[in-house]
């Protein structure tokens, strides 16, 4: 399982052109489900978004995670994150997992991220998101779940 976290000062996502979900301080986590991704790797990926240190500590260097600043979480399916783009023009998506699969572990993902930790919001899988967020730093990251 795939997060391209990035740490916000503000993230939404909008379907329909409502507003189902926002955080402000916090960190957006974009999710890309893999064919071999199994529940176990949700659980590796989802301890590794909530501990990772991207926010400033008292020296100002990146040493706080989420949890020690008690920012919001944004969790949204991104499928084109398990793309296969080594070569040609065109990502290819046979290394992604099957849409019923995926949709399994990231709703489980979502879920789990609930009963550990509070506020997390998410985007809808499947659906067409128009996501928009004020990247803070600006700070992005790739994290792998395994």
């Amino acid at each position: 399982m795939i997060a391209l976290i990035q740490r916000v000062s503000e993230a939404q996502v909008r379907v329909d052109e409502q507003r189902i979900a926002a955080i402000g301080r916090g960190i957006l986590a974009l999710i890309g489900v893999q064919r071999e991704d199994t529940a176990a790797s949700g659980e590796r990926l989802l301890e590794r978004i909530l501990s990772y240190r991207v926010f400033p500590d008292e020296e100002g260097r990146m040493g706080l995670p989420l949890r020690a600043v008690a920012g919001g979480l944004l969790l949204v399916p991104q499928f084109t994150l398990a793309a296969d783009t080594h070569k040609g023009t065109r990502a290819g998506f046979s290394t992604a997992a099957e849409p019923g699969e995926a949709q399994r572990l990231f709703t489980t993902l979502v879920a789990r991220a609930q009963e550990l930790y509070t506020p997390v919001s998410a985007g809808v899988f499947g659906a067409h998101m128009h996501v928009s967020l004020v990247n803070d730093g600006p700070v992005t990251f790739w994290l792998e779940g395994h």
